[in-house]
């Protein structure tokens, strides 16, 4: 897998006593003691530290490392170096970050990071897993593109996973679009989603055929705004998707037409994006995945806010607006793959579940997989690592 080069500007919130001290300057200063954070030991435990000595109180977010939560308190040692040790936990990639007497920040021993919408996050992999581990096999490439969207009137990035060998032939791909979550970016499936190592992976083993991945980014308000929840009737990502992302994908690319040879997926957010895509456009896609989600502003959300009564008012909108497409024999038809799952434990399984029976109303047949967990990286890797084989066969 190619590393995608990323500048990271000093972290708010640190000193520059956290810094190696170079010789010959801050000679009053002393130095920073040594020590590595992360540290994986061989039983999955996971230690993160940070040199903060003049901080009363340093905590670790950590959301999707289970036990840990987004406050967990960290101790602090007669050195400085605050440490908490975690676990242990299933193998996997993680992310993380310090809250420094309320100034959440990476940790600046860990070059290893992960973008979301509005900030940066370090990461940590542990061993052990097979579908998302580095194995010695060929490896594609994931690179940062840059295009414009003509409906946003700006500049965009996507990230784009050709398989092994795009480079050197001249064959012709199918492609997956594939959409994170909100408060996510472009940057969150290639990284702390290790899709690029997965897709190698399963190519590799004869489980997938080779494809090119596209990883747009999904929110449209601009950094800082905060994320948006998509607006089942009026979502400017579907604008930005079918007029800029796909003829940029299909104009640089190597692709292969038709329905068959075009699947689309998404995680929380995505898959609610991936569903008013797919709609709106229902000769397009062969394949249709949705993970941790379901349609958004239609069925309820639990614990956001007071839904429509029932989710009844959300429905009947999304089923007017849509109602040629629902009600199309050839769409139905010509979908190969219709698939959802869900953690037992996520907020959203209520609206995957209503989702699901929704779509069984009007004709369609949707596999519905209910798996263990929650609404956390772990379970978006296994359900894109279960969905991908089943694309293009």
């Amino acid at each position: 897998m190619l590393a995608v080069a990323m500048v990271c500007s000093w972290p708010p919130g640190l000193t520059f006593a956290q810094a190696p001290v170079v010789p010959g300057q801050g000679a009053a200063r002393a130095a920073a003691p040594q020590f590595v954070s992360p540290e994986v030991s061989a039983d999955r435990k996971i230690t993160v530290r940070i040199y903060a000595p003049q901080a009363q109180s340093v905590r670790l977010n950590a959301s999707d490392i289970p036990g840990v939560g987004f406050a967990a308190p960290v101790t602090r040692g007669d050195n400085g170096v605050w440490e908490v040790v975690v676990g242990p936990v299933p193998a996997g990639a993680y992310r993380y970050a310090f809250n420094v007497d309320g100034v959440m920040t990476i940790d600046p021993r860990n070059p290893s990071i992960s973008e979301s919408n509005n900030n940066g996050w370090s990461m940590v992999s542990v061993p052990g897993s097979a579908a998302s581990d580095m194995q010695n096999v060929p490896h594609g490439s994931v690179a940062e593109v840059q295009y414009y969207s003509a409906p946003l009137h700006t500049f965009r990035r996507m990230h784009v996973y050709t398989p092994p060998g795009y480079e050197t032939n001249n064959r012709r791909y199918p492609v997956f679009y594939l959409l994170h979550g909100a408060g996510d970016s472009d940057d969150s499936w290639s990284t702390v989603g290790r899709a690029g190592i997965i897709l190698d992976n399963l190519i590799a083993a004869g489980k997938a055929k080779p494809m090119i991945v596209v990883m747009p980014a999904g929110h449209t308000r601009a950094q800082g705004a905060g994320a948006a929840l998509p607006d089942p009737s009026s979502d400017p990502f579907v604008e930005d998707f079918v007029a800029a992302i796909m003829p940029h994908v299909q104009k640089h690319y190597r692709t292969m037409s038709g329905r068959a040879n075009t699947a689309i997926a998404g995680l929380s957010m995505g898959g609610s994006q991936t569903l008013n895509v797919a709609f709106e456009n229902p000769s397009t896609f062969g394949y249709i995945g949705v993970y941790s989600s379901g349609l958004f502003g239609v069925f309820p959300i639990a614990g956001r806010g007071t839904p429509p009564p029932s989710g009844a008012s959300g429905a009947s909108e999304w089923e007017t607006r849509h109602a040629a497409a629902l009600g199309d024999a050839d769409l139905k038809k010509g979908l190969r793959l219709f698939w959802f799952s869900t953690g037992s434990e996520d907020f959203l399984l209520d609206t995957t579940v209503a989702t699901v029976d929704f779509f069984k109303k009007h004709g369609f047949t949707p596999i519905y997989e209910q798996s263990a967990g929650g609404h956390t990286w772990l379970n978006w890797r296994d359900y894109l690592t279960e969905f991908t084989p089943r694309l293009f066969q």
